[in-house]
């Protein structure tokens, strides 16, 4: 391993950190000056750079923005008497591992040198792993199923049906069938049918003829003929309409179709991949979604685990979007403690994998170390819901794995796979049960609104969560609003001008 350099114009700083560290049995090398630490640059590289910022000559800024220049996976530590806020921004904008203000706790100053340690000997293997990443990330069993499926797909044109949670990879999965098929070189075409209106989807979908409804002013090939030849995902299925799923059950049986408008039979050569979050044999049984298109699309199933089914994933997926985060900002990327790491293994995560990846660049942009700490995330992960540990990880042996399933005239209809493991709420006292009441309250007003295709949910939401919070912060303070912005954590001036875009009635001024 090699040694920690240590940069400081002062010679007693140098020799309490030399010592310390001989203590845990790391080898040091120490400098004076920035200058003498560049030039040695030159010839070797330190495990860790600790060093200060307000130095003779050189800076540690200066420093800093040279040791990244050459090694950007460097840990580099700064320490400096001048705890001001200038430097603590520079020093993360340079990219510093983390920032130490003197008089700092030896004690201290050593488990972040661990810590940047532990890092840099991580990092040569973080960046291969970067570079070797797969289309799809996952070592657990029920993803290692998943594999195994596509692996078996690779020579076959069968239609696909994908089944899985919101934000699980479906579309991912799409592509890797499309990719390692006998279709790759040809067009991969993805539609969400969902997020197409239903006077449009026909047209995009099958295309349509000039002048066949207003607005037509052209010819234009629908989603079939864009991947003539290769394959066509539709995404969202069981939103699609029921019109149009009796147009889309002609084209799968006998692969010929029209454009809006058009009389002339068009031949479709497509292999077709849905996927869907819904339960389509419910909705079958209520009448929503014709049984026949099922068994069509039903041909061979494959089901994506939740994440709540693969943790196991969860720190290797981390890693992955914090890396991917970062390459597209042109930033370091953040670490995640080991304790922050196994708090975020334990969340919930609705959202799945989709969620995740949001999380990873809300850490990039807003964490305010290059190390994350549980305090460091969203606060409405760690105070509300999200926080509820998970109950322990079921044995592989347990985990419903999804599968690979032929249809069979005499086979029931399929039903989805249970969730590995059962998850348990531990007992709540008073307050942690109206906390997770009114959340859960929010949350079913959330998925009713969208169900009824209400737009713009959240500023909707947002503007009478804000209201609710500051009409009741008003009472409390007997409707004195400079009080009341002190209370909610505000500005006045925000105070004011949200009592007037909310229409809210009884503040007056302090």
């Amino acid at each position: 391993m090699k040694p920690i350099w240590i940069v400081d114009d002062d010679e007693s700083i140098r020799w309490v950190l030399e010592k310390a560290l001989a203590r845990e049995n790391l080898a040091t090398k120490s400098f004076a000056n920035a200058r003498d630490a560049l030039d040695a640059l030159q010839s070797s590289t330190p495990q860790v750079l600790v060093s200060d910022i307000r130095m003779p000559g050189e800076s540690g800024l200066e420093l800093l923005q040279a040791v990244k220049a050459r090694h950007p996976g460097l840990p580099v530590i700064v320490i400096t008497a001048f705890s001001d806020l200038d430097s603590a921004v520079a020093a993360f904008q340079g990219g510093a591992f983390e920032y130490l203000a003197k008089p700092f706790d030896l004690d201290k100053a050593v488990e972040l040198i661990r810590r940047a340690l532990e890092e840099s000997l991580r990092e040569a293997d973080g960046e291969q792993a970067v570079a070797e990443t797969p289309e799809i990330l996952g070592q657990a069993p029920a993803m290692q199923d998943v594999f195994r499926a596509i692996g078996r797909l690779s020579q076959s044109n069968v239609t696909v049906l994908i089944t899985g949670e919101s934000g699980t990879g479906k579309e991912l999965v799409a592509r890797a069938l499309h990719k390692h098929s006998p279709r790759a070189a040809q067009p991969y075409i993805a539609l969400n049918t969902a997020a197409i209106p239903k006077d449009l989807l026909e047209s995009e979908l099958f295309g349509h003829e000039r002048g066949a409804f207003t607005g037509a002013q052209a010819m234009r090939r629908g989603r079939f003929e864009q991947a003539e030849g290769g394959t066509l995902f539709l995404d969202e299925i069981g939103d699609m309409p029921f019109d149009l799923q009796t147009r889309l059950l002609r084209v799968l049986s006998d692969g010929h179709f029209y454009r809006v408008g058009g009389h002339q039979p068009l031949k479709a050569n497509v292999r077709v991949i849905a996927a869907t979050h819904q339960n389509l044999e419910q909705r079958v049984k209520e009448g929503l979604f014709r049984e026949d298109l099922y068994h069509r699309l039903n041909v061979i199933r494959l089901r994506l685990p939740s994440l709540r089914e693969r943790r196991e994933d969860i720190p290797l997926l981390a890693r992955h979007f914090l890396a991917q985060s970062a390459k597209q900002l042109g930033v370091e990327a953040k670490r995640m403690s080991d304790a922050a790491m196994q708090f975020l293994s334990s969340l919930e995560l609705p959202g799945n994998v989709r969620q995740l990846e949001n999380l990873c660049n809300w850490i990039t942009v807003m964490a305010p170390g290059q190390t994350v700490e549980v305090k460091d995330l969203p606060a409405e992960l760690t105070h509300g819901q999200g926080a509820v540990a998970a109950a322990p990880i079921a044995p592989p042996a347990a985990i419903a794995m999804p599968s690979v399933q032929h249809e069979s005239p005499a086979a029931p209809l399929l039903q989805p796979a249970p969730i590995a493991g059962a998850l348990s709420m531990p007992p709540m006292a008073d307050g942690a049960s109206r906390k997770a009441g009114w959340i859960s309250m929010l949350e079913t007003e959330a998925a009713q609104l969208l169900a009824a295709g209400q737009p713009e949910v959240m500023d909707v939401l947002g503007r009478q969560f804000e209201s609710a919070l500051i009409k009741t912060a008003l009472k409390h303070t007997h409707g004195r609003k400079n009080d009341a912005a002190i209370r909610l954590g505000i500005g006045r001036n925000t105070i004011t001008r949200k009592i007037q875009e909310l229409g809210i009635d009884g503040a007056k001024d302090d």
